[in-house]
């Protein structure tokens, strides 16, 4: 039923919103985009005035000046601007309203899955116009997402590229267990419903099973206790090293990524020796924590913007009184211990845990990254090489002959004021444009 309600929403747009589509863009359209600089690979130099040959949905050709284009080809003109890859998220939740806790909780128990996913449609939609090309989704609906993201993949709808994880991993009581704070009679009904809660390793490798078997890219748990949950008892440490180990070990057998939710130091620690791939939030980050960051490789995703969001709508009133505490608790110390991160050489990967912060305004993590330690130079490398090297993605990141053809621009250089990124005036994703001079196209291409 579940599957049908979606289809039939999905139909719904088709007949009423222009970003949808019935049918995918022709792969065999060829762009000449003249770019008054461009850089290619983020973390090096910046070329000047270049010609990017676009055939399909494929980078075809780089050439040095403003090539002429040859018959029947689209000419985009940049010459004004600043041309980079497609930027790509680690954290983002697409799932549901996002961003606006008194809406969320005001509508949850009249808002049933078909709802939900038309927000998910619409915030894949800002996103991308937001410069964000790639995105890795770590918590929503596991049918809903797998869903969006083939969507996208098809040309039915316009979004980024999702690697979606379902539904976050976690022990009974712990951060991702739907069941916190519910009267009893509605907790009964969610629990029978739950595939993602697990209690010791067994019953976590099914977990993780069960969220591959519903469509899941990538897998997330919950290392530790989390600032949004509806109960009170901290940020500590939630699993033991044998549910994590047996967590990790599952998934990367099944040829998944494992990316974990972690505040306190322990369950960071715990989950870098678990061979977790990234390390998302990193609040608390002691000392032994960094140096096993980098002694492992493991990448660290510091949703800088995730904190500040949270205490700010608690101290509102329009979040649970247990998140109050936990909010202000995080937010006292993330920024310096992601500063000392950065400054110990922690490899870092790009992500806002977006649907905390409002849809679409990703990158206002860029200046809260600098003001860490990170140079803007860093910084963008960080949403582009490090994060498709994180992903586990060769074909994004650059731009480079034989890449996918996700560009972006800006008025001005990011690498001399990285807010310029907040304001992304044209997007391009496997070689469909969808912004241009600012403004939404129509979807698909006419």
């Amino acid at each position: 039923m579940k599957r049908f309600a979606w289809a039939a929403a999905a139909a719904v747009l088709s007949a009423s919103l222009p970003l949808v589509a019935q049918t995918a863009p022709e792969a065999q359209n060829v762009t000449f985009i003249h770019a008054g600089t461009l850089l290619a690979k983020p973390g090096e130099s910046p070329r000047g005035p270049s010609t990017i040959i676009i055939r399909g949905d494929k980078i075809a050709e780089l050439r040095d000046g403003y090539a002429e284009a040859e018959p029947g080809a689209r000419v985009v003109d940049l010459k004004d601007r600043f041309v980079m890859p497609g930027l790509i998220d680690m954290h983002v939740h697409l799932w549901g309203i996002g961003g606006d806790p008194v809406a969320d909780r005001m509508t949850d128990l009249n808002r049933d899955d078909v709802d939900d996913m038309l927000y998910a449609i619409a915030n894949a939609r800002v996103t991308l116009e937001a410069g964000f090309t790639t995105v890795r989704d770590l918590g929503g609906d596991a049918r809903g997402m797998r869903a969006l993201r083939q969507g996208v993949e098809t040309g039915v709808i316009a979004g980024p590229t999702a690697v979606n994880a379902g539904n976050a991993i976690s022990v009974s009581g712990g951060h991702a267990d739907s069941t916190n704070g519910v009267a009893g009679i509605y907790a009964e009904a969610l629990h029978q419903h739950n595939t993602n809660t697990c209690d010791g390793p067994d019953d976590c490798r099914r977990a993780v099973r069960e969220q591959v078997a519903l469509g899941a890219q990538v897998i997330k748990y919950m290392s530790t206790g989390g600032v949004l949950s509806n109960v009170s008892g901290g940020l500590g440490r939630a699993m033991t090293d044998e549910e994590m180990k047996a967590i990790v070990d599952t998934a990367h057998g099944l040829g998944r990524r494992v990316a974990t939710h972690s505040h306190a130091a322990a369950g960071t620690k715990a989950a870098i020796r678990a061979g977790v791939d990234t390390i998302d939030h990193g609040t608390f980050l002691d000392d032994e924590a960094i140096a096993l960051l980098k002694e492992h490789g493991t990448w660290l995703v510091p949703t800088m913007i995730a904190p500040v969001t949270a205490v700010e709508q608690a101290r509102a009133g329009v979040l649970p009184p247990a998140v109050l505490p936990k909010a202000e608790e995080a937010a006292a110390v993330a920024f310096a211990s992601h500063s000392k991160a950065i400054a110990a050489g922690v490899k870092i990967a790009f992500g806002t845990d977006t649907g905390v912060s409002k849809h679409g305004e990703n990158a206002r993590e860029f200046a809260l990254l600098v003001k860490a330690g990170l140079s803007p130079a860093d910084a963008l490398k960080a949403a582009t090489v490090n994060a498709a090297e994180a992903l586990g993605r060769n074909s994004i990141g650059v731009i480079e002959v034989g890449k996918d053809a996700d560009i972006i621009a800006v008025a001005g250089s990011p690498l001399d004021d990285v807010t310029r990124m907040e304001t992304v005036d044209f997007v391009m994703r496997h070689g469909v444009i969808h912004k241009a001079d600012g403004k939404r196209q129509a979807f698909p291409e006419s």
